[in-house]
């Protein structure tokens, strides 16, 4: 089981404003968006201010209050450190936002001892760099972080228990975690009288996703401790990554910015062509004395090619203005964007034509009234995946389910047929004829070829001419089980009247298993 590690460094707004203004670690500070406060210090917390209240309230309550506006490049800037710290001592750093990072617990633990021993001294290298913060270890991503806020190592198989005295609000309380309406969700459940993550993962989950959308899909697996996957991943396409070499080097971060959106946009390009998103991105760079540096940053959401420029300009940032011991010697001279996790496209888009306009919206909201009414299974959608023949390789998932085939495509799939794929498939297989010129009985042999050149094919009461023929494509499968083994060969068939067909020869039988149109 794959464990994961999160580091959580508490009010990083905050404590990154702190240290900028050069303020004692004990003065209270809130980080503001809109004239709301939307981040404090702890000191701040314990004179009464909170997120939400107006910037004047805050200041009543807290006269001595140092008040800031939020700025996502400071708090990207100084969290660098933190995660150049923890990379030092354990690679594979993931940065989900500024003042929360992840990585495997696998490693880790092994390298130092136990998830414990790794605990400590991740927690030592960030203090190093004058930083606190909590470490959380749990099966999946989302519980890590949650057990991180508490400082709690969950262990192995507790996920559900750790989080089921919890309140509903934790689902919520991670932005970059979860959708951006997660908190419109928590609340109505709570009105609906559901106020722990236990009693929500009591629910039946075809209930959730008939109710209640994808996203409350995702978060019941998250509050159930189910393994967590993203919406469709899929391999990587090849020639993604993008590439610029600069001369002279990049040594301003105005000139980093300008040139990282460039190459952000032209990342987008190559990933609209390919028809994916990306959700893990990988920065580097190469100084011009040969330094390399890089850091992977994971989004709950697809990045946009707004999104994408905004981390590039906060990853630079950090980099050229760092500390000074950590600061790279020579401007940039090589910078690369290479996606590490994309999805399909398709599962971005909110209607299922293409696009995401008002028509697709009033479609998707129909379609959910429909499974509301009828249940989550009652509209599905059809993913194409691996598999030999044409039926096996449709998936069919609940419209707004997470668009996974249930088997990989880009595996090797011996006796597979050939594209183009059958216009129409059949439920049952009718049962045909096929024989030879002389009338007898065309099979496959062993060999796995025809035993005799097939020349009629009879359906019913009629029978028709073959014309032509490709094939036979042998299927072997769990021979090793002889419960679950399957012998069977597929053809396709050209009658005299150009109608194709696919047919299957098992059991001793011919059958219709598809027609071409």
């Amino acid at each position: 089981m794959s464990r994961v590690l999160a580091l959580w460094c508490p009010d990083w707004p905050a404590v990154a404003a702190a240290a900028l203004a050069d303020l004692p670690a004990t003065h209270p500070v809130a980080v503001t968006s809109g004239n709301r406060v939307i981040a404090c210090s702890a000191t701040a917390r314990a004179a009464g201010v909170r997120r939400g209240l107006r910037r004047r309230e805050s200041q009543a309550r807290c006269p001595e209050l140092y008040v800031v506006v939020a700025d996502p490049e400071r708090d990207a800037r100084l969290f660098e450190p933190v995660a150049a710290a923890v990379d030092a001592a354990a690679p594979g750093v993931e940065v989900l936002r500024p003042g929360l990072l992840v990585l495997g617990a696998r490693g880790v633990g092994r390298y130092f001892g136990s998830e414990e021993a790794a605990a400590e001294r991740l927690v030592d290298e960030v203090s190093a760099v004058g930083v606190e913060c909590q470490i959380g270890v749990a099966d999946q991503l989302s519980t890590a972080v949650v057990a991180a806020r508490r400082g709690v190592l969950v262990p192995p198989g507790g996920s559900a228990r750790f989080l089921s005295l919890l309140p509903m609000a934790e689902l919520a309380a991670e932005p970059s975690l979860s959708a951006p309406r997660r908190g419109e969700l928590v609340d109505l459940l709570h009105r609906l009288g559901i106020r722990t993550i236990g009693a929500f993962a009591e629910l039946p989950v075809v209930d959730v996703a008939s109710r209640f959308g994808n996203d409350a899909v995702l978060a019941h697996r998250a509050a159930r401790g189910e393994p967590e996957r993203p919406p469709s991943a899929r391999s990587l396409p090849p020639d993604l990554e993008v590439e610029q070499h600069y001369d002279p080097a990049i040594e301003r971060v105005d000139a980093a910015a300008f040139a990282g959106r460039a190459l952000a946009g032209l990342l987008h390009e190559r990933l609209s062509g390919s028809a994916v998103a990306c959700t893990r991105l990988t920065i580097s760079a190469h100084t011009g004395n040969g330094e390399n540096l890089s850091r992977t940053w994971r989004c709950a959401e697809p990045l946009t090619s707004e999104g994408t420029a905004d981390r590039v300009r906060w990853q630079l940032d950090g980099w050229l203005t760092g500390r000074s011991e950590a600061r790279p010697t020579a401007g940039i001279a090589v910078l690369r964007l290479e996606p590490v996790e994309v999805i399909s496209a398709g599962a971005l888009q909110l209607g299922l034509w293409g696009g995401v306009g008002d028509g697709e919206e009033r479609a998707r909201r129909a379609l959910i009234r429909v499974q509301g009414l009828l249940g989550g299974e009652a509209v599905q959608v059809g993913v194409l995946g691996g598999g030999r023949g044409p039926a096996e390789r449709v998936t069919l998932l609940p419209f707004g389910d997470e668009r996974v085939a249930a088997h990989d495509l880009t595996a090797p799939w011996p006796g597979q047929v050939p594209a183009p794929s059958p216009g129409a498939i059949f439920v049952d297989n009718p049962r045909v004829r096929l024989g030879d010129a002389a009338g007898n009985a065309v099979y496959v042999t062993e060999r796995g070829v025809f035993s005799s050149s097939p020349a009629r094919l009879g359906w019913g009461s009629k029978e028709w001419a073959v014309q032509g023929w490709a094939g036979p494509w042998v299927v072997d499968e769990r021979w090793w089980d002889p419960s679950a083994a399957r012998a069977a060969a597929r053809a396709q068939i050209l009658l005299v009247e150009s109608r194709a067909l696919l047919v299957i020869f098992e059991d001793e039988y011919w059958s219709v298993e598809g027609v071409y149109e």
